[in-house]
């Protein structure tokens, strides 16, 4: 047995020492949907700081906690803030809360997000279903000696998002009203903001949309056999598209205001099986 699958297991150990429940769905909160987590008919909270040897997210407006509740009664185990590879965590600490919580029996994942807007056919507000995905710009966090527990050594990635859930994420926005848009995701590293040229050579991918998080997430998700939807909020486009200098302040207000939809979105999307 691995290393990494020992604490794997060792998390999910901590986990049930504080709760039973048998997530279904497991569900990852972006920038703007912090305040989903007060929907749930809640069963049980566990702090990050509860894990021996977890790591805690240091990024403003993320809280650090698993969530264990219902979405109407589907069970579901909701994370409360990422880690991110540029705070300065190994790949393999960024995407172990995945694991665990694929571990505690999620099958599927949905990964929500704030990115900025490559593709000029998308505004601050827009909500993106993510069709696809860049990985080219960030290390894979299958490096490493492969975890057999966790799949196989070269797992195909033809299919990151699944054609299924991408489906009902589209009935559920068609159902509610809300536009619902579609493209590529890129991630980067960060922390910094992207320069102009990136911007254009990102474009010249078939990127729509840029982002620090959530592409690393899907690939351990699949590894492990995990079915994967990914919702992005647009809150600013990116850098020399817009001439406004970029901030996380902007980012911020721009998910919160888009964060009525958003988490109607995420909701009638969960309570569907």
């Amino acid at each position: 047995m691995g290393a990494v699958w020992e604490r794997i297991e060792g998390c999910a150990a901590a986990i049930r020492r504080h709760t039973d429940f048998q997530p279904e769905a497991a569900l990852v909160l972006g920038s703007g949907l912090g305040g989903f987590g007060d929907l749930l008919r809640t069963e049980a909270a566990v702090g990050y700081g509860e894990i021996a040897g977890f790591p805690t997210s240091t990024v403003p407006g993320h809280a650090g906690q698993f969530l264990f509740g219902y979405v109407e009664n589907r069970p579901v185990v909701v994370m409360q803030g990422r880690i991110h590879y540029y705070e300065g965590y190994s790949m393999e600490d960024v995407v172990l809360p995945i694991r665990v919580m694929g571990a505690l029996g999620a099958k599927e994942l949905l990964l929500t997000n704030a990115a900025g807007g490559v593709d000029r056919g998308l505004a601050p507000g827009d909500l993106m279903l993510l069709t696809g995905q860049i990985t080219s710009f960030v290390p894979s966090p299958l490096i490493g000696p492969n975890q057999e527990e966790l799949g196989p050594r070269f797992p195909d990635m033809t299919e990151v998002y699944s054609l299924r859930l991408r489906g009902r994420a589209r009935d559920a926005a068609e159902r509610l009203g809300i536009p619902l848009k579609e493209g590529v995701y890129l991630q980067t590293t960060g922390p910094n903001y992207e320069t102009p040229p990136e911007i254009q050579m990102f474009s010249l991918l078939g990127a729509s949309a840029v982002g620090m998080s959530t592409a690393c997430e899907a690939m351990a998700a699949r590894h492990m056999g995990m079915e994967v939807c990914g919702i992005s909020c647009i809150t600013n486009m990116a850098a020399g598209i817009s001439e406004r200098p970029l901030s996380h302040a902007e980012v911020q207000e721009a998910a919160d205001k888009a964060s009525g939809n958003f988490q109607r979105l995420v909701w009638e999307y969960l309570r569907q099986a």
